[in-house]
């Protein structure tokens, strides 16, 4: 059994049974996805990891009214909750106007989006799985409270920019959305996001976090330029839930262009696997009708978001198509240019 602490490590459970006493630490504030973040916390060690996912990126600001978004990170002692090599995966509740993510008893994400606070509370074991430790638990409590607080559509896919102007990219896990993404940093488009985006519903304006870019090892056959395999090849290999391993290369040290602001949505592209033979990348277009069932079907989350029906209104009027994919990645790019003109 674990003795719970105060981060002082003073056990101190009677006179403050629920840690509404911890020691403060020092904070650091993020510009992220429109708003304002405050973290704040006694470990180093967990601010070390804010900074490497959110440090050196541009600050991207919303037309949305919101105060400074807060959330607390607190380590607790070293407690081994699981066995194997990986974390057990996140459990989602909501309750009294409360939402949560839990690992387990000693891992887990609190958040009150009304009040525009989350609480991360983090054991000494998960400081050894950063990958997950970052994304399923202060990434997850930032997208969550910037989506709630600010009324954004969250989607899954990336997002690809040129002038202030942007094409969200949607499409089925395996399709080739990083492989374009990556075939369009080395192209020179800006890039917004790689794998969540998410929307202002009323201006079409898109913001994510362009840090991180996930490349399968198969992937360096399409980069031709040695020092573009080296930005690839020397960065960390982590490990999805699903097993599969990915390079997370860096995109802020890189050759990539980050976009510097939110981009305006200039249409949408679904992205589908090569057909067989050596056929050109080629797009072909949407109807009203069929972009919104295939959109529902695809982003479900979004679906039920407050701003969903806005979102949908404006996303009619712009382009919609669907990329089939060439044989190369810079065929698909090129293939994509013309919608941003």
């Amino acid at each position: 059994m674990c003795l719970m602490t105060s981060e002082s490590g003073t056990n101190d459970i009677l006179a403050d049974p629920f840690l509404e006493r911890p020691l403060r630490g020092r904070s650091v504030e993020h510009w992220i996805l429109g708003g304002r973040f405050r973290f704040t916390s006694a470990s180093e060690a967990l601010l070390a990891l804010v900074d490497a996912a959110y440090g050196g990126l541009p600050d991207h600001v919303l037309p949305v009214t919101s105060s400074v978004l807060e959330i607390e990170l607190r380590l607790t002692p070293h407690c081994a909750g699981w066995h194997g090599d990986e974390p057990p995966p996140v459990n989602l509740q909501s309750g009294a106007g409360l939402l949560c993510g839990v690992m387990d008893a000693a891992n887990f994400v609190v958040m009150a989006p009304d009040a525009g606070r989350a609480l991360v509370v983090v054991s000494e074991d998960l400081l050894a799985f950063p990958y997950h430790l970052r994304y399923e638990l202060i990434e997850f409590a930032v997208f969550t409270l910037a989506t709630r607080v600010q009324q954004l559509v969250p989607l899954h896919g990336a997002c690809l920019g040129r002038e202030g102007r942007g094409l969200l990219i949607v499409g089925s896990s395996g399709a080739g959305k990083s492989t374009l993404v990556l075939r369009a940093v080395l192209e020179g488009l800006e890039v917004l996001a790689e794998d969540a985006v998410f929307v202002h519903p009323q201006s079409l304006r898109a913001t994510g976090v362009a840090n991180y870019l996930h490349v399968r090892p198969d992937g360096l056959a399409w980069v031709d330029d040695e020092r573009h395999r080296r930005w690839i090849s020397d960065s960390p290999m982590i490990r999805r839930r699903s097993g599969v391993e990915k390079f997370e290369v860096d995109l802020r040290k890189g050759p990539a262009s980050l976009a510097a602001s939110p981009v305006e949505l200039a249409g949408i592209v679904f992205v589908t696997p090569p057909e067989p033979g050596e056929s050109p990348a080629r797009w072909r277009p949407i109807d009203r009708d069929s972009l919104s069932a295939r959109l529902v079907a695809e982003q479900p989350y979004a679906a039920g978001q407050a701003g969903w029906d806005d979102f949908m209104r404006g996303l009619s009027r712009l382009t919609a198509c669907e990329l089939v994919r060439g044989r190369h990645p810079a065929d698909s790019v090129r293939a994509l240019m013309p919608l941003l003109d």
